[in-house]
């Protein structure tokens, strides 16, 4: 069974640094990883991409997360790996965390995808649409308060 879960969220968008969403993709991510998922962040832009990549470098040293952008050279496949649009990896992975504007085109390599419902209206609305194609593609939808 396709699952998408959304996550809602109720803040304003931070300034400078990660936006709430942002902030819990990464945390998302590093769930995903510690049960034992392979994991995919697809985001909007290569500096979304960048942004994520330095979030998940700055945290604690026991917090490490073992990551890469799409396309640097690795010896080893990461667990977690940050793409955009330019540089998507088809490498297969357990979990995509969408933060994609639009319904990602490459969403049925996946059985399970996390997306979003940010406070912000606009982005709201582009949720609710990826929410209805979801629906009509027969994925199961659940949604999370945050």
């Amino acid at each position: 069974m396709k699952q998408v879960k959304f996550y809602l969220l109720n803040e304003a968008p931070s300034q400078g640094e990660l936006s709430p969403t942002e902030a819990l993709a990464c945390d998302l991510a590093v769930s995903a990883w510690r049960s034992g998922k392979r994991v995919i962040i697809s985001c909007e832009s290569e500096a979304q991409a960048l942004l994520l990549d330095e979030a998940l470098w700055a945290r604690d040293p026991d917090d490490f997360v073992p990551h890469n952008l799409s396309g640097e050279a690795t010896t080893y496949a990461t667990p977690i790996e940050i793409s955009w649009a330019e540089k998507r990896n088809a490498q297969r992975r357990d979990v995509l965390i969408s933060l994609q504007n639009q319904l990602p085109d490459f969403i049925n390599s996946f059985n399970q995808i996390i997306d979003f419902v940010p406070a912000d209206e606009e982005k709201k609305a582009l949720a609710r649409e990826r929410y209805k194609q979801y629906r009509q593609l027969g994925w199961q939808l659940e949604t999370v308060q945050v």
